[in-house]
Formats: structure tokens, C-alpha cells, sequence
């Protein structure tokens, strides 16, 4: 994967550069100091991954990741836990408070890797009365049935499909998920979850469960959401 450091603190691109040298299937295309840079590098270059600080002058990272058309895939870097939220809404790979340490930077490039393998990925249309979709990988087709699917998470171009045994990662937007799905049958109860209705255990405090599993409500979502699991 074609990367690129973003951070204005020259030891901190060093300590990621390191790191990168040691993961065979990175090559760091550019160091940047600003998010402006970083900007005007993007509208021109190719980049499969960004390692992006958060607190800069000027412009943080998550301003940066906002104003980008077309993103790649993120790992924000901060010494802060305060933009886990913020992070969370933007859908990126992941979150790594500084310092870092090898092993937790395997494991994010591990997330990042796993979405970058995900492009020929695909969920094949089929029509809404169908039981069931296809995902696409390469020339490979997999049937999964609809009443298997608990609930779809967006990770920007991606999402991850949870179904009761597997999860899948697809490269489509949540909304173009949404679009393939019955929607008598899935809410999407948050910006980044479409969830199916009658896998819904029980609602509390703003998250609804599956299983074990919680998932958040957007606060706009939460008196839809009522009515359709035919709160009495």
C-alpha cells in the first residue's frame, strides 16, 4: 500500500517512518508537516493510506479528513483520547494513541490492509423481494442470505456486513447497502449502522444490542426506531 505521514512533528514522521520500514507491504510515498500539504499532495498522487495526527496548526486532521473528496484510508494518530468520537463518525481504520508501539501499528495496518484487500469486493443487485445478496471477490461469488445479515457498520468506501457466523468487508458505501436491502427489514439507527429490525434483542440508554453486541443510536434516529420494533 502506497502511504503517506502527516503530522507537523518532525520526530513523530521519524518514529512512523521506522515503523513503515518495517512492514514490507508499505511503501511511504511523502512526509507532510501540514494537513494543507497533505491536502494538495492528495489532489494529485495516488495514496492508498494516511497516518494522520489529529492536532496541528492551522488545520487538524480531522478538518483534513472532512475536506477531502475522495479519501484514503485512515489511521489518525493523536496523544489524545478526546477525538475518539470524532474519529468514530469519520469511519477510520483506526485509532492509536502516541506514543506508538510496533505492535499496536501491526495491528492497525492489519485493519488497513484488510480494507485495501476489500476493493474487488463487490455486493451484487438483486431484486428486493430476493432472500439474499451476493459479494463479489475477484471472480468468486458468495451467496448471503439476508435473514443472516445483524447489521452493516460503514467504514468510509467500505462497510463491514456481520452476519450471525461471518463478517464480510465490502467495498461500498453504507448508503449503497442500504439501497440493496428491504427497508421494511433494516433502519439505519446511526450515520454509520444499518441494523437489521429482528435481530434486535433489547434497546438501552441509546444503543440497541444484538446478542452481546451494542450499537449506537443517533439521538435523530432514536423515536423512528421505537416505532419500528413495534414498542407497546
Amino acid at each position: 500500500m502506497n502511504c503517506i505521514i502527516v503530522d507537523d512533528n518532525k520526530m513523530a514522521r521519524t518514529a512512523l517512518k521506522k515503523l513503515i520500514e518495517q512492514v514490507d507491504s508499505l511503501v511511504l510515498k511523502e512526509e507532510c508537516a501540514s494537513p494543507i500539504d497533505a491536502y494538495n499532495y492528495l489532489q494529485k498522487e495516488p495514496i492508498d493510506l494516511m497516518f494522520l495526527d489529529v492536532e496541528m496548526p492551522g488545520m487538524t486532521g480531522i478538518e483534513l479528513v472532512k475536506n477531502l473528496e475522495k479519501r484514503p484510508i485512515i489511521i489518525l494518530i493523536t496523544s489524545k483520547t478526546d477525538y475518539a468520537v470524532e474519529a468514530f463518525e469519520l469511519s477510520v481504520a483506526d485509532y492509536i494513541i502516541k506514543p506508538v508501539n510496533l505492535s499496536r501499528f501491526m495491528l492497525a495496518v492489519s485493519k488497513a490492509k484488510e480494507l485495501f484487500d476489500s476493493k474487488g469486493q463487490k455486493v451484487e443487485l438483486n431484486d428486493k423481494d430476493k432472500d439474499y445478496v451476493f459479494v463479489r471477490s475477484n471472480s468468486v461469488l458468495t451467496k448471503i442470505k439476508i435473514n443472516d445479515i445483524t447489521y452493516i457498520q460503514a467504514l468510509g468506501d467500505y462497510v463491514n456486513i456481520y452476519t450471525t457466523d461471518s463478517r464480510y468487508t465490502v467495498h461500498i458505501t453504507l448508503k449503497g447497502m442500504e439501497e440493496k436491502l428491504p427497508v421494511e427489514r433494516f433502519y439505519r439507527l446511526h450515520r454509520s449502522y444499518l441494523i437489521a429490525l429482528d435481530h434486535i434483542d433489547k434497546v438501552e440508554e441509546g444503543t440497541a444490542f444484538i446478542g452481546k453486541h451494542p450499537v449506537p443510536i443517533g439521538e435523530q434516529y432514536k423515536k423512528e426506531l421505537l416505532k419500528k420494533i413495534n414498542l407497546i
